[in-house]
């Protein structure tokens, strides 16, 4: 049984490794904001909206756990996700717990081009965005270090380096579906 928790910043490449890794195992993967949204039917910004930050998170750590409950799954959390509540206790408990770990570089060229599409920072200019990455990438490292395994996350920029991304993770965590 797989079951494997990706977390990082946003811009780290959660979705984009957890996608081809689930693919090269032959297993699900489940971006636990999507799977949210359908559960719920309402965008992630639309939750916020009508209960809170805290509700939201309340719906996130339920919805973790029942997405923890799977077997064969990658699973990339939001960049939060981790830090809520007792939620990397549970991670910790029930599955190998990645920090895809990236410098502030990478986050903010990644972000930059993705920044329409990620409200948190949509309105931020260049500077407003590199000052938030290394703030709240400071803040977060401490909680993401929690993490049984520290995996790069610079090196997802072509086919070949998510390959070789993807046989390190392997055997750094010993992956083989049964």
């Amino acid at each position: 049984m797989i079951r494997v928790f990706l977390m990082g910043f946003m811009g780290a490449g959660k979705t984009t490794l957890g996608k081809a890794l689930a693919k090269d195992l032959g297993v699900s993967f489940i971006d636990l904001d999507q799977y949210i949204e359908r559960r719920y039917m309402k965008s992630v910004s639309q939750i916020f909206a009508t209960r809170g930050e805290q509700g939201f998170r309340e719906i996130e750590s339920r919805m973790l756990r029942e997405v923890g409950d799977f077997d064969d799954v990658i699973v990339s959390c939001g960049g939060s996700t981790p830090l809520i509540g007792d939620n990397m206790d549970y991670m910790l408990q029930h599955g190998k717990t990645v920090y895809l770990k990236c410098d502030n570089d990478t986050l903010l060229r990644r972000l930059k081009v993705a920044r329409s599409q990620r409200p948190l920072i949509a309105s931020k200019s260049d500077e407003e965005l590199a000052a938030f990455i290394e703030s709240e990438t400071a803040r977060r490292e401490p909680g993401y270090l929690r993490a049984e395994y520290i995996c790069p996350g610079d090196r997802l920029e072509s086919r070949d380096q998510i390959s070789d991304t993807i046989t390190y993770l392997k055997q750094l965590l010993d992956l083989k579906k049964d």
